[in-house]
């Protein structure tokens, strides 16, 4: 557990140092730019840092010995660039949530008014000629592309002192991953407008490939394996954390899923039914629809999506999700693919002291509330 607030404090100081240096470079052009960086600064503050702590631990799990401290002597160990690869995984990960605010038309990121509306904002109260919800999310827009050359940066300076070959191995993971969950993400919009012309049979099947590619990779998987990749892991190794890595991030993903529905806003930082709001195709959503009968279904099908839906619309939709059953089914789908992630590190060659935090993490990060 001390590892984990050591590495945290780690990330966040190398965060908040990179920003700095950056800040300098854009400031020099001009103070008008000061939004861009104060901005950057607000979004990557905070959060669980559990893609940090994935990557960490990925590399802890191959490379960790016993007795290990990596904190004790920095000087001796590759925690270094564990510390900036970990960094780099949470500012790609800010730029991928300013990005999705706006695709999803979202207001709101951890209780806070959404990149886009900040930047709508300042707009606003500067009195500029124009339309301010444009500039908002123009403005947006180019800071999450800022947010994503900056995670290049900062992997990169990680990567520096390490051996060609890791490296090498290490940037691979990094590049896959961007791919993976852009296409992840296009799947993910892709479903909330061509379901109605997708087979019935194939709905649940299509949701679950949105969860693997936008999520479940990416958030879990993807870290686990740019940290082994720093460590030099074997095949096995890999083999171990990728079997570990994805069905956990699966029930990562159908947790989150649950939260979008039913979480309580003062905790999650969005308004309780936010996914029924932006009509997320989610697996929950699959379940219910198979479950209930031809006229629940399509009421379900017609205020899915409808971003003026009231309270107590989403108290009924609510209630229609748990009475057909889908609620259950999601909770024994998370316990299922929890059961397959903790087989998959009995009997590894992962180090013992990993295989006690990850067991840990499991977790932590599928009974959580926000």
């Amino acid at each position: 557990m001390a590892d984990r607030f050591r590495l945290v404090d780690l990330v966040d100081a190398r965060i908040d140092e990179f920003i700095s240096d950056r800040s300098s470079i854009i400031l020099s052009i001009g103070p008008d730019l000061a939004p861009l960086t104060d901005f950057s600064r607000r979004f990557l503050s905070g959060g669980k840092r559990f893609r940090a702590l994935f990557c960490y631990w990925g590399w802890q799990s191959v490379a960790g010995r016993e007795g290990f401290d990596p904190f004790a002597d920095v000087g001796d160990t590759d925690l270094d660039s564990v510390v900036s690869a970990a960094a780099a995984l949470e500012i790609f990960h800010a730029a991928a949530l300013v990005h999705d605010d706006i695709i999803d038309n979202s207001d709101t990121r951890r209780g806070s008014p959404a990149a886009h509306r900040l930047f709508e904002s300042t707009h606003l109260e500067s009195g500029w000629a124009g339309d301010a919800d444009a500039f908002g999310r123009s403005s947006a827009i180019l800071l999450g592309d800022l947010l994503l050359g900056w995670s290049d940066e900062l992997l990169d300076v990680g990567l520096e002192p390490l051996g060609r070959d890791r490296a090498r191995a290490t940037r691979a993971e990094f590049m896959h991953m961007r791919t993976e969950v852009t296409a992840g993400q296009y799947l993910d919009i892709l479903e909330e407008q061509a379901w109605v012309r997708q087979q019935e049979s194939e709905m649940r099947s299509r949701a679950e490939r949105v969860i693997v590619y936008k999520s479940a990779k990416y958030s879990i998987q993807a870290p686990l394996l740019i940290g082994a990749a720093i460590g030099g892991a074997t095949l096995d190794q890999r083999a171990a954390l990728r079997d570990f890595g994805l069905p956990l991030g699966i029930a990562y993903q159908l947790r989150d899923d649950m939260l979008g529905v039913f979480g309580d806003s003062a905790v999650t930082g969005k308004p309780s039914g936010d996914d029924l709001r932006e009509g997320k195709r989610t697996v929950l959503v699959a379940l219910a629809r198979e479950r209930l009968a031809a006229g629940p279904r399509n009421v379900l099908d017609e205020l899915l999506g409808d971003p003026t839906l009231g309270d107590e619309q989403v108290r009924m939709l609510q209630r229609t999700l748990t009475e057909c059953g889908a609620v259950d089914a999601v909770e024994a789908l998370i316990e299922e693919q929890v059961s397959l992630a903790l087989a998959a590190l009995e009997g590894s060659t992962l180090t013992r002291a990993a295989i006690d935090e990850l067991t840990a993490l499991t977790k932590t990060v599928t009974r959580r509330s926000s």
